[in-house]
């Protein structure tokens, strides 16, 4: 066998497990498995999960924070000082900052991931075919998905349609959509729905991303899906205006969502730091509600969003530090809450990719975490080291870290 890790925790309620990996696959789980293998890593009792899963995310304009500022922290501004600043960024440029990104997500444990990318008329579509090139080049460290988005709407610019169009010819794996930017969001909404029915593609909308609720169209969103038979392939993002929702309202919608087979990602670095700038006082989260959305039965995933740009001026890449941030601000510290942090990590998003194989079971692919944690409970509110990522059963990081106490 090529990999043996002995003595891993993959539940708390169980024994400790060894873990075989031959040819990119899980081969064996036992309590002890006594075969030689080429490398044999020690868990020492250390937490075994499932490759994370990045489900949301934009490479292309991380880790610009240093040179393009939101001083008002609104999404508005957000969105123009970036639209200002795209026709300064060169291919060389979004390539070697989304490298860098990737590489930190990497680093941390993400195994697949879904990245949005940009382009208009007035940028090309430079940026976007840099994208595609990453995917390609770290194809041996990460799985990416690429969405081709159109931030600045598709029919407020001239030219755009054919730009999606081409997009999707060039190799987007996914039609992005973002309704609430054009004059007409339910133009918008079809025309996503037209361009992805053409090339039998999923759909990843940027969803009523509002601290009110008065313009929310997720719901003719779902109509839609159900009318053309899209059930369990259109996502939402954001959708933060769900949280201003009386219940009776929020309870409608989510049995819509769940009839629909929609996923939320829930973004809730960019959305507690863009959300309630307009409020004076008491202030609004304005992080999509997510254990309504759960308890109706709607697959809801966490997600990073953006790293270190005027949407999200902070972030290291560790998606683990976006859970452990909708702990407190989603209200799931409880008992029942807290496990179903993990999975909006793992599993959950690996639904919304449609991971085939996925997870720890005999036979499915080798993307694995070995965390610094004794306890699974704890693998979220500890943010352990990442000592071990396994990619299709090959090992693509271990970090080693000593620390010492000296007491008098």
């Amino acid at each position: 066998m090529d990999i043996l890790l002995k003595q891993v925790r993959l539940n708390d309620e169980d024994t400790l497990k060894d873990v075989a990996i031959e040819n990119g696959k899980i081969s064996q789980i036992a309590d002890k498995i006594d075969e030689k293998a080429d490398q044999i890593i020690q868990g020492d009792g250390n937490v075994l999960i499932p490759g994370l899963v990045e489900s949301h995310i934009h490479l292309d304009k991380a880790l610009i924070s240093n040179r393009v500022h939101n001083q008002s922290g609104t999404l508005k501004e957000a969105i123009r000082v970036t639209a200002e600043a795209k026709p300064t960024f060169t291919k060389e440029d979004i390539y070697e900052r989304a490298k860098r990104a990737l590489e930190m997500e990497i680093e941390h444990g993400v195994t697949n991931m879904r990245t949005h990318a940009e382009f208009s008329p007035d940028t090309g579509l430079d940026g976007f075919k840099t994208i595609l090139r990453l995917k390609e080049e770290y194809r041996d460290m990460v799985d990416i998905q690429v969405v081709a988005f159109p931030q600045d709407g598709v029919f407020k610019l001239p030219g755009m349609t054919d730009m999606m169009d081409e997009a999707m010819q060039l190799g987007a794996d996914v039609v992005g959509g973002i309704p609430y930017v054009d004059p007409d969001p339910k133009q918008h909404i079809d025309f996503i729905f037209q361009l992805a029915q053409k090339y039998d593609k999923d759909i990843d909308f940027h969803q009523d991303f509002f601290d009110d609720a008065d313009q929310i169209t997720v719901d003719y969103i779902a109509k839609k899906t159900i009318e053309t038979g899209y059930e369990g392939r259109v996502t939402v993002g954001h959708e933060t205006a769900l949280a201003a929702l009386p219940p009776e309202k929020l309870n409608s919608i989510i049995e819509l969502l769940h009839k629909a087979q929609i996923n939320v990602i829930s973004l809730p670095e960019t959305d507690l730091h863009l959300g309630g700038r307009t409020d004076s006082y008491n202030v609004r989260r304005c992080v999509t509600p997510i254990r309504a959305l759960r308890k109706g039965h709607v697959n809801v995933a966490l997600s990073t969003n953006n790293i270190r740009n005027p949407f999200t001026p902070f972030g290291n890449g560790d998606i683990m530090q976006v859970g452990f941030l909708a702990v407190p601000a989603a209200h799931l510290g409880g008992l029942n809450d807290l496990p179903s942090v993990l999975e909006m990590l793992t599993t959950d998003p690996a639904k919304i990719l449609h991971l085939d194989h996925y997870g720890i079971k005999v036979g499915n692919t080798a993307n694995l975490v070995l965390l610094g944690t004794k306890r699974k409970a704890d693998a979220v509110i500890d943010i352990p080291e990442r000592l071990y990522v396994i990619k299709d059963g090959r090992i693509t990081v271990k970090t080693e870290k000593n620390v010492t106490v000296y007491r008098k």
